[in-house]
């Protein structure tokens, strides 16, 4: 089914910059939603329910996959992450774009669910700045660290997967990227006949 918004859908190893940039085009786009999943990992630092993560149970997640309540959902470093399909499609039927932050799997998954999704994809500059962020960011032990190193190499195996690849290497240069794939998509045929259905009608457009 075609919708009048557009969805993103942004996948990146661990410590390549994918929520920060998201962030800052949300900032930037106030047409742009995010769309927030459900976890069954523990805040960190000031994440609040609701916000970065919907915090659920392994009872509460159990119950949505067994009601087709998730679009998407994975087994992300031991963890179930899960994205709510009634939650997405409300919002871009209602012409929003919405952009999701999810790990790869989740990203193909969605694509299956919604033909018209962009997948775009962050890599980082080489490994030595990926493991400097990882480290950078003082949340994983040093094992930790190690073992999302390894995910991340099979993680990056499956970039030609997706629309587009950023790679991001200067914050500022990375971000204009991501602006310009949202600005471009929306301006596409598809996209614009979708959004701008009463446009083309008027100008017998068919």
């Amino acid at each position: 089914m075609d919708y009048p918004g557009n969805l993103f859908v942004v996948a990146a190893p661990s410590g390549a910059g994918k929520s920060s940039l998201v962030k800052a085009l949300l900032e930037l786009d106030s047409h742009v939603q995010p769309s927030v999943s459900h976890t069954t990992r523990a805040p960190r630092g000031q994440e609040k329910h609701g916000r970065e993560y919907f915090f659920t149970s392994e009872q509460e997640f159990d119950a949505m996959v067994a009601s087709d309540g998730f679009v998407e959902w994975a087994h992300v470093h031991g963890r179930r992450y899960g994205t709510s399909r009634k939650a997405i499609e409300e919002r871009i039927a209602q012409g929003a774009d919405v952009v999701l932050e999810i790990d790869f799997q989740g990203a193909i998954q969605v694509k299956r669910a919604f033909a018209n999704a962009v997948l775009i994809f962050i890599l980082p500059p080489s490994w030595e700045e990926l493991r400097s962020r990882l480290e950078r960011r003082g949340e994983d032990a040093p094992d930790v660290i190690e073992i999302r190193l390894k995910n991340a190499a099979q993680e990056m195996e499956q970039a030609f997967k997706f629309d587009f690849v950023i790679i991001n290497e200067l914050f500022e240069r990375a971000l204009f990227d991501l602006k310009t794939i949202v600005h471009a998509q929306r301006l596409k045929y598809a996209a614009q006949r979708r959004a701008r259905a009463d446009t083309f009608e008027s100008l017998n457009i068919t």
